[in-house]
C-alpha cells in the first residue's frame, strides 16, 4: 500500500475564524501554497500547540513529507494522532496508514483497521474504500466479503468515484446470505 497516496496533502477549506490562532493557521496555509514551508511550518506549529485540528493535520504532513522540516515519522504520528483524536477524519485516515506502515510508531494492524473504520464513519470517502479492499483482499485481515461489500457501499454513499465499480466486483464473489448481510450491516451504519 503507497501510504502517500493516501495522505492528503493540505485541507481543501479554510475556517475563517476571527482569533490569533486563525490568523496563524490562515497564514500557513497561504505560505504551503506559496511554496514557503518554513513559515507554514511556523504558523502550523504555533496553531497546533493551541489545539487547531487543522493545523495540527498540516503539520504532520509537514513532518512526514519533509516540507520545511526534516522528515520525522514521529512527530507526523503525534500531530496526526492529536488532530484525529479531536475527529477529523483526514487525519484518522493518515493515523490508519501511520499504523499499517508502522512509521512513527509501531505496526499495528489492528489499530489501522480502527482508525481507517473512524474516518470511514466520519464520511471518508477514501477510508471507507481503503476497508473494502483490505477486507475483499484479507490484506493484513481475514478476508470478509460482507464487510468488503458494505464498505464500498460507504465509500459510494461518499461520491468515491470508483466504489460502484468494487461493489460489484466484490458482490459477484457473494452468495445471497453474504449480500443480504452487507445490505443489513451498511444500512446499520447510515442510522448510527
Amino acid at each position: 500500500m503507497n501510504l502517500k497516496k493516501y495522505f492528503i496533502y493540505f485541507s481543501v477549506g479554510l475556517w475563517a475564524l476571527a482569533s490569533p490562532l486563525s490568523a496563524d493557521y490562515e497564514e500557513g496555509v497561504n505560505a504551503a501554497f506559496d511554496g514557503d514551508f518554513a513559515t507554514a511550518f511556523r504558523e502550523f506549529s504555533l496553531a497546533a500547540e493551541e489545539g487547531l485540528d487543522l493545523a495540527q493535520y498540516n503539520l504532520a504532513i509537514l513532518y512526514y513529507m519533509g516540507q520545511g522540516v526534516d522528515v520525522d515519522y514521529q512527530l507526523a504520528y503525534k500531530w496526526t494522532l492529536a488532530a484525529a483524536e479531536q475527529g477529523h477524519a483526514a487525519a484518522a485516515l493518515n493515523l490508519g496508514s501511520l499504523y499499517s506502515e508502522g512509521q512513527g510508531v509501531g505496526e499495528d494492524q489492528a489499530e489501522a483497521l480502527t482508525w481507517y473504520e473512524a474516518a470511514a464513519k466520519s464520511g471518508q470517502a477514501d477510508a471507507a474504500f481503503l476497508l473494502a479492499t483490505i477486507y475483499r483482499d484479507g490484506d493484513n485481515t481475514d478476508k470478509d466479503l460482507v464487510l468488503a461489500h458494505a464498505w464500498a457501499s460507504m465509500a459510494g454513499s461518499n461520491d468515491h468515484q470508483e466504489a460502484a465499480s468494487l461493489r460489484d466486483s466484490i458482490k459477484s464473489q457473494m452468495n445471497i446470505d453474504q449480500l443480504s448481510q452487507a445490505r443489513r450491516l451498511f444500512a446499520r451504519w447510515q442510522i448510527e
